[in-house]
């Protein structure tokens, strides 16, 4: 049923428009709302399907033909998709996931949008400094009075909970609650959990003062931004100028502002997507 639902919200709107898709939180329909006005600005017309769900959802539509492109990270589609054990190497990351995803699916990544966003253990900064927590391991002597809260793919994923835990020990007295990535930030503040896996350039992290917690065991790989593309959209070349206009433009401080603009002021994405371009032209 999950399927045939997809396919049919997806549908089919004319083959002469470039389809966006991305994932459910707020950076990745920024990044899809950027490639829709960089791709308009060349003249090509879009059909937006963004926050269409997590990795699998966006990654089994570009295999289906229901979407164009979407944007990813290396990592997750290194270690979520290929289901290679994580390595710390970004350009052996890099390589391997471009040569594969060419080899499998006949797709292309795009040259790395220029900021990395790796998972992230977030505490209440209040609740990390009485517990002096201030790295992943040292979460390993709280586990029977810390309650985590995590998404439903960190909690499945090779490179999430699971080796995770195995890497550092953790033990936690209940199984972490799984809730939507757009709850975590609210279940933490609201004290409902005490530990959570965000990501790096998560806006709210500054603005609820909240603490990221050292990976001291390097445990995760990295993340390096990019966009996923089917190779019958690449051969555009109004498509392949767009998206490489982006290339290398993005920083980590500049997303994470962004995401800020959207979830703590409660600005448009197509609006702070917009401003980011305008401004990047001046």
């Amino acid at each position: 049923m999950a399927a045939l639902s997809l396919a049919a919200a997806l549908g089919c709107r004319g083959e002469h428009r470039v389809r966006i898709g991305s994932k459910n939180f707020t950076e990745q329909v920024l990044l899809g709302e950027m490639a829709a006005q960089a791709l308009e600005a060349e003249g090509v017309r879009v059909d937006r399907r963004l926050d269409l769900g997590g990795t699998f959802v966006c990654h089994r539509a570009l295999l289906a033909g229901e979407l164009d492109l979407y944007p990813e990270y290396t990592g997750t589609a290194y270690t979520a998709i290929l289901r290679q054990k994580p390595v710390s190497d970004p350009a052996r990351v890099r390589t391997d996931v471009a040569q594969e995803y060419a080899r499998k699916f006949g797709l292309v990544w795009t040259a790395p949008l220029g900021f990395e966003n790796t998972f992230a253990l977030v505490m209440r900064s209040a609740q990390a400094r009485e517990l002096s927590i201030t790295k992943i391991s040292d979460l390993a002597r709280f586990g029977d009075r810390l309650r985590p809260g995590f998404g439903y793919e960190f909690l499945e994923r090779a490179d999430g909970f699971p080796g995770l835990a195995a890497a550092y020990g953790l033990k936690f007295a209940a199984r972490p609650a799984e809730m939507d990535l757009g709850l975590l930030y609210a279940a933490l503040a609201q004290e409902k959990v005490d530990v959570v896996a965000g990501n790096s350039t998560d806006g709210l992290i500054a603005a609820l003062h909240l603490t990221v917690l050292e990976d001291d065991r390097r445990y995760f790989p990295p993340y390096e931004a990019a966009f996923v593309v089917r190779s019958e959209a690449w051969k555009n070349p109004a498509v392949r100028r767009a998206l490489e206009s982006l290339a290398g433009r993005i920083s980590a401080d500049a997303m994470r502002a962004m995401n800020a603009a959207v979830d703590r002021d409660k600005r448009r994405p197509e609006d702070v997507a917009r401003e980011f371009l305008s401004a990047r032209k001046r």
